[in-house]
């Protein structure tokens, strides 16, 4: 079953197309990455789902609703934090979390105070006194703590520090664990890589590339450390061989998936004396794939 839904959505305005076609689909019970550069329509997307913005045109649902006119029965099962959060100056951080869960009618106590000690918050601390760190540790804890199905974060670590991003993790694999829905809009590649079953790049309002990491690796291309006994004069032009950097005794470059049969042979040959091999991280599919991308819509 698919929680979310986007079918060829688009967004103008005036003369700027925000999302330009986007198909999205987030399956029950999964942490769907959604990643992409500023501007490229992440937020604009997140925002369309939840009702705040109408979609020029297409389709898009959550729990088979439509999001612009069902947006109260839906927002009644979601928890949405965004990557700037503005609280009211005058209210404690307790009357902000509560009134968050007043308006889904529930409150759990043992969750809340849990949570608060968690991401260290002293509740009967003023909202004018907080950092934007500590704004956006009050949102995840009214949202951590709540009965949502799903949860929309749109760069919910920014400006936490390590530690509560840590605790941020451990928060998504707890509500995942219960069968919940994440989608996680975010530029931090590596948190990305530890949290989502499956990830979609998103350029210029429109996802590009989509699948878990394994099905992504095609686009990547493996790091390797060589050394071998002969040298090797034409290594940069091998099919398949970049960015070669020679090192005190051999050579660093990276390799294409689909040429590394072709490479080894041809390494063998030279006598490989010792080989490393680096997977490809989430950060060179996004950067490969992104350079590809925007060279190809030069042409």
């Amino acid at each position: 079953m698919n929680v979310i839904e986007m079918n060829q959505v688009t967004k103008t305005f005036g003369k700027h197309q925000a999302l330009d076609g986007l198909d999205l689909t987030v399956r029950n019970g999964e942490v769907f990455g959604f990643i992409g550069p500023n501007g490229a329509g992440k937020s604009t997307a997140i925002r369309v789902l939840l009702g705040m913005l109408r979609a020029t045109n297409g389709t898009a649902t959550i729990f088979g609703k439509d999001v612009w006119r069902d947006a109260v029965d839906i927002h009644r099962r979601v928890a949405y934090v965004p990557g700037d959060v503005n609280l009211w100056p005058q209210l404690t951080c307790g009357e902000v979390i509560d009134l968050f869960a007043s308006l889904q009618g529930n409150v759990h106590e043992q969750r809340r105070e849990e949570l608060l000690a968690r991401f260290q918050l002293d509740p009967t601390k003023k909202c004018r006194t907080y950092s934007k760190g500590n704004r956006q540790k009050v949102a995840l804890v009214a949202a951590f703590a709540s009965d949502a199905e799903l949860f929309l974060l749109d760069e919910p670590t920014s400006g936490l520090d390590p530690l509560m991003e840590k605790v941020f993790q451990q928060c998504v694999a707890e509500v995942k664990a219960e069968g919940k829905t994440v989608l996680l809009s975010s530029h931090i590649l590596s948190e990305v890589e530890k949290l989502c079953d499956r990830v979609g790049i998103i350029r210029q309002g429109r996802l590009i590339e989509c699948g878990t990491l394994n099905e992504l690796r095609h686009l990547t291309r493996m790091q390797l450390t060589v050394e071998t006994r002969t040298p090797i004069e034409s290594l940069a032009s091998w099919q398949g061989v970049h960015d070669v950097v020679p090192t005190e005794t051999g050579w660093t470059f990276h390799a294409d998936a689909e040429e590394m049969e072709a490479i080894m042979h041809k390494l063998s040959v030279h006598g490989i004396r010792k080989i490393e091999s680096a997977p490809p991280t989430l950060e060179d599919l996004f950067m490969r794939h992104y350079e590809e991308t925007a060279e190809g819509r030069d042409v």
